[in-house]
């Protein structure tokens, strides 16, 4: 028998365009515009699979979700929205929609989800969605409506019905602590605590401390008993931050965690059973610290469960300008003053590379809000403001400086030329990177006050290995710089 698709939205181009393609795939097609003839087929026990739109004229699409789920629990339905944010792709999921496509859609994609609802087993009687966070708003903890950040919306509304464990990775600045408060704040353990830690500005002789506590005793200075952060994160989430970073060691004592599902305190014997959702994110390529052995396969795959990839803001270009009026708009929320873009400042951010991603678009912004003088920020403003920010900063002497890569391109063709007759030495390499990390060391504890836990999160190292580029380098060691 050839199944029917129930389909209602007011607009009657897409109803148009969907029973097309439906009808040529070999499936019968009904169509309206309002949501009250879509209920009354529902009730009458028409129709094989429901797509439906959010916003119609006469009830919202996703109050329609829970009362099919009453009525025909064997019915699945397909939501469609143009509002494309992840408020719309949560709501979906959690109120029991089979999936959740933006609008605009692709109609190669759009048909396979009709193939897979049409094929999936039917849900067993009596199982109901997991319940809305009572405090649910339209707050958007992530913004964009590239077709990137629209898979990202679809992967976190899945895993809001789940406890799996979250591996996402992106470049600094682009967002990955937001995605794990996200999967918590609509997930199933929200009533629960969400602790963080990042490995990257824990001493490497502390990490097991932190992360499993200790008992009095177990070592100098412990004088009490100490929660540890999987303790303190029992019924909700535990964010495992730059997990890149984690010692060779707590990565053997993780992984026994994750295969156990239970810990001892450092200096404990009692096992504690571990009641957490784990969600790690690293910057770096885990694949490539496996082969260079510097990150275990196991605990990778522990790990690994489900990969979110969170794109570069050079990759979702289309959201810059959402962004950016996004984060004025905040920064007037906090008192800053009201400032808005003109059409050739927004043409400069979008072509602007972004290496800091959106903290950088955000701290731009703000930077603006507060310092730049007229209420219209312009092309000009952001070129200046650009210029400042860019590889082409000015330095001591007055001069533009050149980009990086050029500048060592140069000196490194200098050192070359200038040993022709016979390279000295077989060090070249070092030398090179020496004259390169010995600045950027002491640059970065400039900036942070000589914080050297600070600097290591900021360059990604650890802090031992940091001290000990310190002392090799010998880079002189500032505190408390004004």
């Amino acid at each position: 028998m050839t199944p029917t698709v129930l389909i209602a939205d007011d607009d009657r181009s897409i109803r148009t365009v969907l029973t097309q393609a439906l009808g040529r795939s070999g499936y019968q097609v009904r169509t309206t515009g309002n949501a009250a003839t879509l209920w009354r087929w529902v009730e009458d026990g028409e129709g094989d699979l429901v797509i439906t739109d959010v916003m119609m004229p006469d009830e919202n699409g996703l109050d329609l979700i829970p009362r099919i789920r009453r009525v025909r629990p064997d019915l699945r339905v397909v939501v469609m929205s143009a509002q494309s944010t992840l408020m719309t792709a949560v709501k979906a999921t959690q109120r029991g929609a089979f999936e959740y496509l933006p609008k605009p859609f692709d109609l190669r994609e759009l048909l396979a989800v009709v193939d897979r609802a049409l094929a999936a087993p039917t849900a067993p009687v009596g199982e109901q969605p997991p319940a809305e966070p009572k405090d649910a708003d339209e707050r958007l903890p992530l913004i964009g409506r590239s077709a990137a950040m629209q898979e990202i919306y679809r992967t976190v509304a899945r895993l809001t019905t789940t406890d799996l464990t979250v591996m996402i990775n992106g470049e600094s600045g682009t967002g990955k602590e937001l995605v794990a408060r996200a999967l918590h704040d609509y997930g199933r353990r929200r009533g629960g605590p969400f602790v963080a830690i990042n490995m990257a500005a824990i001493p490497r002789e502390l990490i097991e401390s932190e992360l499993f506590g200790h008992e009095r005793g177990a070592f100098t200075g412990a004088t009490s008993r100490n929660q540890g952060r999987f303790e303190q994160a029992a019924g909700g989430t535990l964010f495992l931050d730059e997990i890149g970073d984690m010692p060779q060691e707590a990565q053997t004592r993780l992984l026994r965690v994750l295969q156990e599902g239970e810990f001892t305190a450092v200096g404990g014997r009692q096992p504690v059973r571990a009641n957490v959702r784990i969600i790690a994110a690293t910057h770096r390529d885990l694949r490539a610290a496996i082969r260079q052995g510097l990150f275990r396969e196991d605990l990778f795959y522990r790990l690994n469960v489900v990969p979110i990839r969170l794109p570069p803001l050079r990759e979702r270009v289309e959201d810059i300008p959402l962004l950016a009026r996004h984060f004025l708009d905040k920064a007037r929320g906090d008192g800053l003053p009201f400032k808005s873009l003109d059409s050739g400042a927004v043409d400069r951010l979008r072509a602007y590379r972004w290496p800091g991603n959106v903290r950088e678009l955000e701290n731009m912004m703000r930077r603006l809000a507060a310092l730049h003088a007229e209420e219209t920020i312009t092309a000009d403003a952001l070129d200046r403001e650009l210029t400042e920010t860019a590889a082409t900063v000015e330095d001591a002497s007055g001069e533009t400086a050149e980009p990086l890569a050029r500048a060592m391109e140069r000196h490194i063709k200098q050192f070359l030329a200038a040993h022709e007759e016979g390279l000295v030495g077989n060090d070249i390499y070092d030398r090179v990177i020496a004259e390169v990390e010995r600045p950027l060391i002491q640059l970065t504890l400039l900036a942070t006050r000589g914080n050297q836990i600070k600097a290591a999160a900021m360059l990604g190292l650890n802090r031992n290995t940091l001290r000990k580029k310190i002392r090799d380098l010998e880079v002189p060691v500032v505190r408390g710089v004004a």
